[in-house]
């Protein structure tokens, strides 16, 4: 029974000074593996955002348009019909069909009226013919009456007094018919020709608004107005136009024919890193569509002022970067990746970002490889690397986290702590400075 114990005693033993004995090997075969060394060399600051492709310029494919003057009101109007987007066309070549539903029933109505007005008119007209005509006989006719009455009182005039009055009489009264028949044709002549200009006045009105439903209906058959792809219409909510969107008079864009000679990356920078950023700085573009193809390009907009995307509450300003050269193979619409290099320094003294520690007071520090816990003044930063400007030489070995024992570490570099102080004043009082800035623009 001794024997027994005796023996998992030593097998328990052995186990503990095996475990050991791989740990330390484990340990001496990875030396570097909580270790790295403090660089020097060229560092490059870089602000990376995702972005798209879009053409510098292109040509709008429109509805449409009413001109000035023309009698037609249209507010909202469907898109019924659009190819599919990417198609090549030549110019000429069909886009889209709008909804024509609305301007048929007001063409329909309008061509039902000017043949209504275009009746009324001719029969005006006939009315106008007939009854000027008929006064013209009465006129004719009593002209002769008045020559009657004249020749009947000359011939009269050896008669007796009463005779040849009753003879004054007779033509008095038909000279005054006569003056009334002459007024009744003017007045008869001034309304017929009122009446006629009215009545011209809107069948003319009418036909040109058939004429001019006409040729707006026509343009409802949007055709290219160049040769190009066709990219459909981004609306101010990202979305794209397609069958069943809506266009008016203040925004008839269907589609558009980007020119692929010249094209941009636009892609959306944070308020903070936009700061840093100015015109012609360059840009190492990837395309997500061809990961093996590297794309060189400049800053060429800055937007001013700072928006809000989508589901998102930071502010962003937008920014367009020009890509050098042509490709054929790129599209608008493709996902970017864009490395925008800001600064860059030559000889520059940096480490990983993981290597430097903070305490409650926010002074960086990093720990040594000789058991120092060394304050550090820090500059500009990447993604990877941040930069020392005092604190650490050149090949200098740094942890690369936390020490098992950081008690043990003595501290060094105090006479820097007034300086990082100092710094993060002023950058608090910039960064008070463009909250307070309209748009967010300093």
């Amino acid at each position: 029974m001794k024997k027994k114990f005796i023996t998992i005693g030593i097998v328990i033993v052995a186990g503990f000074i095996l475990l050991f004995a791989l740990t330390k090997i484990t340990s001496r075969r990875n030396p570097t593996e909580f270790y790295t060394k403090v660089q020097k060399g060229r560092f490059e600051i870089n602000i990376t955002s995702a972005g798209e492709l879009i053409a510098e310029k292109s040509m709008d494919i429109k509805g449409p348009e009413i001109a000035m003057g023309r009698d037609i009101r249209f507010f909202m109007i469907k898109i019924q019909d659009l190819i599919p987007e990417g198609t090549i066309v030549k110019e000429g070549d069909y886009v889209a069909t709008l909804d024509r539903t609305d301007l048929n029933n007001s063409l329909k109505d309008t061509q039902t009226s000017l043949t209504t007005l275009q009746t009324a008119l001719d029969m005006k007209l006939l009315d106008t013919a007939v009854s000027l005509n008929d006064l013209r006989d009465q006129i004719k006719n009593q002209k002769y009456t008045v020559q009657e009455a004249a020749i009947t009182l000359r011939n009269s005039k050896f008669e007796p007094a009463p005779t040849i009055r009753s003879a004054e009489i007779a033509l008095d009264k038909s000279q005054r018919t006569l003056e009334q028949l002459y007024r009744s044709y003017s007045q008869k002549l001034a309304q017929n020709k009122t009446d006629i200009i009215n009545q011209t006045y809107w069948v003319n009105k009418n036909a040109r608004r058939v004429k001019d439903l006409e040729e707006v209906l026509a343009g409802f058959t949007i055709k290219a107005p160049s040769s190009g792809m066709v990219i459909y219409k981004k609306e101010w909510a990202g979305t794209k136009r397609k069958v069943g969107s809506m266009i008016n008079p203040f925004d008839r864009v269907v589609a558009t024919l980007p020119d692929l000679t010249t094209m941009l990356s636009k892609t959306y920078v944070n308020e903070i890193d936009v700061s840093k950023m100015k015109n012609g700085q360059t840009v190492d573009i990837t395309i997500d569509a061809f990961p093996l193809k590297k794309f060189s390009g400049n800053v060429s907009y800055i937007a001013n002022i700072g928006e809000k995307l989508n589901n998102s509450n930071d502010k962003v300003f937008e920014v367009q970067i020009k890509i050098e050269g042509t490709d054929p193979a790129l599209r608008p619409s493709m996902t970017t990746g864009n490395k925008i290099i800001v600064k860059t320094a030559k000889d520059a003294i940096f480490i990983p970002i993981e290597c430097v520690q903070a305490g409650t007071d926010s002074i960086p520090y990093v720990y040594t490889k000789n058991g120092i816990k060394q304050i550090v003044l820090l500059g500009d930063a990447n993604e990877k690397y941040v930069m020392v400007e005092k604190g650490l030489e050149q090949g200098t070995t740094i942890y690369i986290t936390n020490p098992e024992i950081p008690e043990k570490f003595k501290l060094s570099g105090k006479d820097l702590i007034a300086i990082i102080k100092e710094r993060e004043k002023l950058k608090s009082d910039v960064a008070g400075m463009y909250r307070k800035k309209p748009g967010g623009v300093l």
